[in-house]
């Protein structure tokens, strides 16, 4: 059973590329340009240190937050990722069953492969949608009544998508959404039966919400006219609470908190989109000292560890998410890959906690906060 092999982030990754169609793994696991970006946010992380301390009676943990006026039970989440179910059939509703357990946002992407009325009835309420602006906006606004109407009361604005950014390692594949399947693919499906067999079953991964009238998805079209107007526009139409996902500036920072949005997301888009982008646990600090204590400020990109949970935290980050590595638990092992991942992670942090003299996941960083 690969669950018994998955001890890290790196394992489920190592098993997922193994049983993933070479498309599939480099559309989830690639970056932008050369991938010189996502070294180097993982170099970033991994030169923040974490300082040992003890004879504190550490024995009793916990890792459980107030987030949005609920009690998350880990301070981590599930970031908002598209065509899930490529990594197998099914995944979406895995992550929101997974988020309803721990009562975590599960981040619903704009290009989820199921319908966003379905994640949330099985999140239990535990889902955030995610928006792209693209075109004229008229779509994305449909979907933001949609989204009202299905009973999200988080809305995750992301704006660092204004073209979507080249990755060469999915672009040599041919990769595109919709999924079109050419020779190339065809091959490179027959050398992977299990994955091609289970998807066949299911039936094509569709972008489930677009199916609806008078809408189109064309994920090439540009996102280039959200501007400043865009988002006072949504502010007014959007009463609960607004998130907006891929800052790095910190002026962007200050403005988002004065145009009146809930909480920021620190991000690169896990080096997806811009390869010179700074490392975004860089920017944290000087975030946090802008923003002020109370602030929220959210963070993902490039965390594989439950260390990397507590390094964001101690430089001023609230709640952070995670991305790519539950897609390699599910593809590795299904279901039960994503529980055993989610364990893995929860125990690295609390393990860190213990060997950092710290009981309380709110204590972490409190410094910073006032």
């Amino acid at each position: 059973m690969p669950t018994s092999a998955i001890h890290s982030v790196e394992d489920a990754r190592r098993i997922a590329k193994r049983r993933l169609p070479w498309m599939v793994f480099d559309y989830i696991d690639g970056a932008a340009g050369g991938e010189t970006g996502a070294m180097r946010n993982r170099a970033a992380l991994d030169e923040i240190t974490l300082e040992p301390r003890i004879l504190r009676n550490v024995s009793e943990r916990s890792l459980a937050m107030p987030l949005f006026g609920t009690t998350a039970q880990r301070p981590f989440g599930i970031a908002p990722m598209g065509m899930c179910n490529l990594a197998a059939p099914g995944a979406d509703l895995m992550l929101a069953r997974l988020a309803a357990k721990f009562q975590v946002p599960h981040g619903v992407s704009t290009v989820a492969s199921t319908p966003m009325e379905q994640i949330i009835e099985v999140a239990e309420g535990n889902a955030w949608f995610q928006l792209y602006f693209s075109g004229d906006g008229a779509g994305t606004f449909k979907l933001v009544e949609r989204a009202k109407a299905a009973g999200y009361k988080t809305l995750v604005l992301t704006v660092d998508v204004p073209e979507v950014g080249r990755r060469p390692r999915e672009l040599r594949h041919g990769f595109k959404m919709p999924f079109k399947i050419g020779p190339r693919q065809f091959i490179d499906f027959a050398l992977h039966p299990r994955w091609s067999l289970s998807q066949l079953m299911a039936g094509k991964p569709q972008m489930a919400n677009f199916q609806m009238d008078g809408y189109t998805f064309d994920r090439t079209e540009s996102r280039a006219r959200a501007d400043w107007n865009t988002l006072a526009r949504l502010r007014e139409m959007w009463t609960g609470n607004l998130v907006v996902k891929g800052v790095l500036n910190t002026d962007d920072a200050v403005a988002l908190k004065q145009a009146g949005v809930d909480a920021i997301q620190v991000s690169s888009h896990g080096a997806r989109q811009l390869e010179s982008a700074p490392a975004p646990c860089g920017v944290l600090p000087a975030m946090r000292k802008a923003l002020g204590p109370n602030f929220p400020i959210f963070y993902d990109s490039g965390l594989r560890s439950g260390e990397d949970v507590l390094k964001v935290r101690s430089q001023g980050a609230d709640f952070a998410f995670f991305g790519r590595p539950f897609q390699f638990a599910i593809a590795a092992a299904g279901e039960i890959g994503l529980e055993t991942l989610w364990d893995v992670l929860s125990d690295e942090l609390s393990i860190a906690m213990a060997q950092t003299g710290e009981t309380q996941i709110t204590d972490v960083g409190a410094s910073l906060r006032g």
